[in-house]
């Protein structure tokens, strides 16, 4: 507890911006992220280019990357297997992430294809990343809540929290709070039900919020054993569907102030950290 897992997400940042940022300059900003001692690195996904046209150059990008002298993973966003036998191909990405709802309208929002329908991936997709010696993260979308009026409560998070590490041998989940709706109160509940009664399973937290929340729900998850953030540098990214504006992604920078003043360890490099804030502004 008194060291956390810092995962910083360039891909999350940029995937809703239209104008597309060149493949140099991403990979000069990724490069820079990858000497701050992140634990992982979300940098970039699989998925059709009609969907996210930003992201269309993963392939080259990840081509691009100088990972000789990093300790930090790598991980690529997939929705579906086709994404999936992309990404095994490439030898240094460590994780593949897949964007599991608990909410049935979300899922076919987010993937086009109902729960049941997103299981029958999943199963596909993990034994094809066992077979390629890759992990698999799973983030349960609608983590901390649900806005489209499907049903929602923390036994429907036990229960497939429950079934994708018993059923699928899946160790890392992420909870993924996508507009912004999560509180303390359901944070601390829910790490504080989930993490005793799934020990062997990673559990994180993926929160979009607005700037004066972070503090409390950093504070809420951790003191429930939560040791896995996600974040992205100055709070990029977000979910265009959520109703305020401010709402965007944990801002990392925030987040290792916040632990730092708590005397929880990052393992973050300060000085890289800086470069790369300050880089952040050419690509945003």
């Amino acid at each position: 507890m008194n060291h956390v897992k810092i995962i910083e997400c360039p891909r999350d940042a940029m995937q809703g911006i239209e104008t597309f940022i060149p493949t140099e300059t991403k990979v000069n900003y990724l490069n820079q992220l990858l000497h701050c001692n992140f634990d992982t690195l979300d940098f970039g996904s699989f998925v059709s280019p009609k969907t996210i046209p930003q992201l269309r150059d993963t392939d080259k990008v990840y081509d691009g990357l100088d990972l000789s002298n990093s300790k930090t993973k790598l991980l690529a966003i997939i929705a579906n297997e086709r994404g999936a036998e992309q990404a095994v191909n490439f030898e240094q990405i460590n994780y593949l992430g897949y964007p599991f709802s608990i909410s049935e309208t979300f899922q076919l929002r987010n993937t086009n294809a109902t729960i049941e329908e997103s299981w029958n991936k999943l199963e596909k997709i993990q034994n094809l990343t066992v077979k390629h010696n890759k992990s698999l993260v799973v983030y349960l979308s609608m983590g901390f809540g649900n806005p489209y009026g499907d049903e929602w409560n923390s036994d429907i998070v036990m229960k497939w929290s429950e079934r994708l590490h018993k059923e699928l041998g899946i160790n890392i989940l992420a909870l993924s709070d996508t507009i912004g709706c999560a509180t303390p109160e359901v944070v601390s509940s829910l790490f504080a039900d989930l993490i005793p009664a799934l020990h062997e399973v990673e559990f994180g937290a993926h929160m979009h919020t607005t700037p004066d929340k972070v503090s409390a729900l950093l504070q809420a998850a951790h003191a429930s054993g939560c040791i896995r953030f996600d974040g992205a540098i100055k709070g990029f990214g977000g979910c265009p569907m959520a109703v305020d504006k401010l709402t965007g992604n944990m801002p990392t920078e925030v987040m290792l102030d916040w632990f730092e003043k708590n005397k929880i360890r990052t393992g973050i490099d300060k000085s890289q950290f800086q470069k790369g804030y300050e880089m952040s502004s050419e690509v945003f």
